[in-house]
């Protein structure tokens, strides 16, 4: 008779989704729980994640997305419709404004009848990363903490099943954090919390440990799965060792390094995209063969997000992986099958010993929270190294830098088949006319009382002026993510991030240099080298390309302007007169390339402006064909990997814009 096998339970298993409307979403989260997906990652639209609401300005564009617009508390019940939260683990990732989409769900619960201490789940809530790395803060660093600090405190105390902070090394590694950087930075970041909430008076000595015990993390895994292993295995004892000798945390299960994890989106290729499903797979062994330093909730991207927005069927491939991997295979039957192996333990112990080294050093700058300037420039050093191994084919991209020759995809078709899902374009007007809606129906003198306490609480940096309370008495009373965050803007103020371009120059030596004597030599012409302004649109918050364009840029002898991220199409324009610049360089990946970048052309040439303008991000082949027939002169992907072939591409357009220029 064999011996019955036990089977460990196997992680949340989730698929980071949001679109359209909270209607629309809430039916995609209703059919992929039914296909067994057991949580809920909910994906927010832009200026949800940066506290617009639908009708502002600076949401023109952005509406529903790259996620769904939760403007007030209707519709956050919209979104969780039908859905127990008593019983459901729901992530948001949600970051300047987690407290305010808290309050929202927490005041959905307690309309439901539901006690908000049997709530479970996630909010991220880490603005570091976002001031390194993903780009969707509004507020300077020490209010900002001071806002996660107030979640904390409260969900210790009146939703203690609640995970207040996800510290998220996931876009630190997208921004090409080395294993080191990622650890390291994730640790000073937690580090950073924990000793605000140390210091703020706002729970007791003796609540810390359940602080501590609350702290949760959400990690990246490259295709790089045994190193991603050992880096699990660093993080787990490295977070015990700090949890215990810093903190005094006894209890080995407030110790323990909870984490969830999004495999990595960096390495997902449009070129052969099918590569993409072996990738995930590969990455999500990374953060599940360990027992010891396994994650405890899993959600992968689709095999075509560097297309554009998966859909429902996409998702559903991402979610048989997992199933496939808990239900199917033996991996849930043993101990840690790493034990006892000299290999991994001795990649581990690199790693925590190169980790410790860097974490010192950050902690001697100050802290995460002091020292984003110099992490930022760290992290865009990193990602130049990594794109020039790509670029040179020392680090291999199969089906990029080599491996390219393929037969036709029948994943992607010839054009009759729309391998991605799009947002329908009147959404933004439905969602615009459904908060005005809103606004006229509500009691206005109970929000603007709302509004008054929550400005008095903001402005109390003392022990009992925790923001939460009057957040949620915000949401009951009916008001919107963009009163929220605007009153808070008040008394805050806003805050623009490093871009950390500086620092990540001459990364390029020898295959640059024919291009570099190009552009001296339209310099000597012209009186002075090209001038190229990078700039970002919208609300969109990767940066990665742009900054990597930028570096590159400057690398191949142009005069490089680039202000950052978030630039309003008028401010792009007044930059590119003021500057005289020859190209004005547009990055876009949040899918509103057809609303922003014609509303530039459209000003430049009133503006009376003859600078080029070239677009890239993710955007479809037949929306590239409509911008370059607006005028557009060319348009890049993630396929457009050579750096170098852009440089060459972008001198000579240069060339061309000066070609009437007189010697």
């Amino acid at each position: 008779m064999s011996k019955e096998v036990t089977r460990d339970k196997p992680w949340v298993m989730r698929t980071y989704s949001g679109h359209s409307t909270a209607k629309a979403s809430n039916e995609l989260y209703r059919t992929n729980l039914a296909k067994g997906q057991t949580g809920l990652s909910i994906a927010f639209d832009l200026p949800t994640q940066t506290g617009y609401d639908p009708d502002s300005p600076e949401a023109a564009g952005e509406v529903g997305k790259v996620g769904v617009p939760v403007a007030h508390l209707g519709h956050m019940e919209e979104l969780m419709a039908h859905i127990p939260v008593a019983e459901m683990n729901t992530s948001m990732t949600i970051n300047a404004t987690a407290a305010w989409l808290l309050g929202l769900y927490v005041a959905h619960a307690q309309d439901q009848g539901v006690d908000q201490r049997l709530l479970s789940g996630t909010t991220q809530n880490d603005i570091v990363k976002e001031y390194l790395s993903r780009g969707t803060f509004i507020y300077p660093p020490a209010p900002s903490l001071r806002l996660t600090v107030d979640t904390i405190a409260y969900t210790v105390r009146h939703v203690p099943k609640w995970n207040p902070i996800n510290v998220c090394s996931y876009h630190l590694q997208e921004a090409g954090a080395t294993p080191t950087q990622e650890v390291a930075y994730a640790l000073a970041t937690a580090i950073g919390v924990l000793d605000g909430v140390r210091q703020s008076g706002k729970i007791e000595e003796s609540e810390l440990p359940e602080v501590v015990g609350r702290i949760s993390f959400f990690v990246n895994s490259s295709v790089r799965f045994v190193e991603e292993t050992c880096k699990m295995r660093a993080f787990t004892r490295l977070w015990d060792t700090i949890c215990e000798e810093r903190y005094g945390v006894t209890d080995p299960k407030l110790r323990r390094f909870r984490y969830g994890v999004q495999v990595n989106s960096l390495g997902l290729t449009e070129q052969q995209p099918e590569n993409n499903v072996q990738r995930i797979v590969l990455e999500s062994l990374g953060v599940t063969l360990s027992k010891n330093a396994r994650a405890r909730a899993l959600q992968l991207p689709a095999w075509n997000e560097a297309l554009g927005l998966p859909r429902p069927w996409d998702q559903q491939w991402s979610l048989r992986m997992m199933q496939v991997l808990a239900f199917e295979s033996d991996l849930l039957e043993y101990d840690d099958i790493f034990e006892g192996s000299k290999v991994i333990e001795a990649k581990t112990e690199e790693i925590m010993e190169s980790a410790l080294a860097e974490l010192a050093d950050v902690e001697s700058l100050g802290g995460a929270f002091e020292a984003i300037d110099e992490l930022k420039m760290r992290l865009v050093r990193s990602q130049a190294d990594r794109v020039q191994r790509i670029e040179t084919g020392e680090q291999v991209v199969v089906g990029v830098n080599k491996f390219q020759e393929t037969a036709p995809s029948p994943l992607t078709g010839d054009g009759e088949i729309d391998n991605i899902m799009r947002v329908d374009p009147h959404v933004e007007a439905q969602q615009i006319a459904d908060v005005q809606r809103w606004r006229a129906e509500r009691d206005q003198g109970a929000v603007q009382k709302a509004l008054d306490v929550l400005r008095e609480v903001a402005e109390n940096s003392g022990p009992d002026g925790n923001i939460m309370e009057a957040t949620i008495a915000l949401a009951h009373a009916g008001g919107t993510t963009g009163e929220w965050a605007g009153a808070l803007r008040e008394v805050f103020g806003e805050f623009r991030a490093p871009t950390g371009v500086n620092g990540a120059g001459g990364r390029r030596g020898e295959e640059m240099a024919p291009i570099r004597l190009r552009t001296k030599a339209l310099a000597d012409r012209i009186g002075g080298p090209p001038r190229f302004l990078v700039a970002k649109p919208g609300l969109d918050g990767h940066s990665n390309g742009a900054e990597q364009i930028a570096v590159a840029a400057r690398d191949a002898g142009f005069e490089v302007i680039y202000q950052g991220i978030r630039l309003t199409p008028a401010q792009i324009v007044a930059a590119a007169i003021d500057e005289d610049v020859d190209i004005v360089g547009l990055s876009i990946l949040s899918g509103s390339h057809l609303e922003l970048v014609p509303d530039v052309l459209d000003r430049l040439r009133a503006a009376g402006s003859t600078a080029a303008v070239v677009v890239g991000g993710i955007i479809p082949p037949e929306d590239a064909a409509i911008l370059l027939g607006k005028g557009v002169d060319s348009v890049y992907t993630p396929k457009d990997y050579s750096f170098d072939r852009i440089m060459e591409d972008l001198v000579g357009l240069a060339e061309r814009q000066r070609a009437a220029t007189p010697a």
